[in-house]
Parts: C-alpha cells; structure tokens; sequence
C-alpha cells in the first residue's frame, strides 16, 4: 500500500459509535483511539471487537478512531466493517492494492 484512505462510518448519537479507519502504508499494527461512556466497562471488549473486525477484513495496519455512545457489540462491528470497507474502497479506486 503506498498511500492513505479514510473511511468513515457511523454517527454520535446515542446507541452509536462513529469510526474513522485510516489505511497508511506508514502504520505498522492496530493503533486505536476511544472516546466514550462505556469504556469505563467495555474498553476490553470493544478493542476485542474492533481487533476482529479488521483481522476479518485482513487489515493488519491501520489507526482506528472511535467514538462511542453506548453501542452493542454488534453496532460496533458493522461501524467498524463500513468504515474499513470505504477506506478499502478509496484504494481500489485509487488502483493501490491492500
């Protein structure tokens, strides 16, 4: 990959969670960023959620932001797979392999 793509999915309202997937041929891993108020409980398994989403997707490297409002699990994944998947879009079209 030799370039960067965002893709953005989701909103700040509540029972959801916004996430920015940026894909950068300068990261190396996973980097998250959360915000929210359930990390206090959840931050485990939202980084869990997160991790697993991606892997599904084979994106190892990549900074993620997260912003949640109270999202299940399953918000979680879809925000996070939306995200990814544009970011992932903004390569194909650019011709830049993953």
């Amino acid at each position: 990959m030799s370039s960067k793509a965002l893709g953005q999915a989701g909103t700040l309202e509540s029972c959801d969670a916004l996430v920015m997937v940026l894909l950068d041929a300068g990261k190396e891993g996973i980097v998250l960023e959360m915000d929210g108020p359930s990390l206090v409980s959840f931050e485990e398994d939202i980084r869990v959620a997160v991790s697993e989403t991606l892997a599904s997707l084979g994106i190892s490297d990549a900074e993620v932001r997260l912003s949640e409002r109270g999202a299940l699990d399953c918000t979680l994944r879809a925000r996070v797979e939306a995200a990814a998947r544009r970011a992932l879009a903004v390569l194909e079209k650019a011709g830049v392999e993953g």
